[in-house]
């Protein structure tokens, strides 16, 4: 069964890189895109909550590997499992707007654990709150900051037009 994609999820995924991928393979996996961000905002919600260096510490290759590699390690799991229980196509490669999102992500983190490994614990949940926070708005709505302002500052435009009228 097809879904109908909207034209504004259709245009926060081409915002986050998607711009090359046919919307016929965007509609079917379009919610699945999510969780890599979703398990991202939960894993580093966990180690702020924790206030745990170590963890976040861990997090930064997972991180890394997003921004250097085209597929997210977490898409791995729909890619190779859930994908065929759905019957659906994987996940689409990102586009470097997403892996930049990815890249920022690494430092970010970095900085988070090294503020609670300083022991500035107010300025380690603030960046730690703000990351989790900005990981969750894109898995709950596509909306993606860092590839909004990577978009901007490189003035790369979309190249797809909305095809749902």
């Amino acid at each position: 069964m097809k879904k109908k994609i909207s034209d504004q999820t259709l245009h926060r995924l081409d915002v986050q890189g998607f711009d090359t991928v046919p919307v016929t393979n965007l509609s079917a996996i379009a919610p699945w895109n999510r969780m890599a961000f979703a398990g991202c905002a939960l894993l580093a919600g966990l180690g702020t909550s924790l206030a745990s260096p170590v963890f976040l510490y861990a997090l930064m290759p997972i991180a890394a590997l997003a921004a250097i590699f085209p597929v997210h390690p977490f898409d791995l799991i729909y890619n190779h499992f859930i994908r065929y229980i759905r019957q659906t196509g994987p996940i689409p490669k990102r586009g470097t707007p997403s892996r930049v999102t990815c890249g920022t992500g690494v430092v970010w983190l970095g900085v988070t654990a090294l503020c609670f490994q300083q022991g500035a614990l107010l300025m380690g949940y603030i960046r730690g709150g703000t990351l989790t926070a900005m990981a969750t708005l894109v898995a709950l709505t596509d909306i993606c900051i860092p590839s909004m302002v990577y978009r901007a500052v490189f003035a790369q435009p979309i190249t797809r037009k909305p095809v749902n009228s």
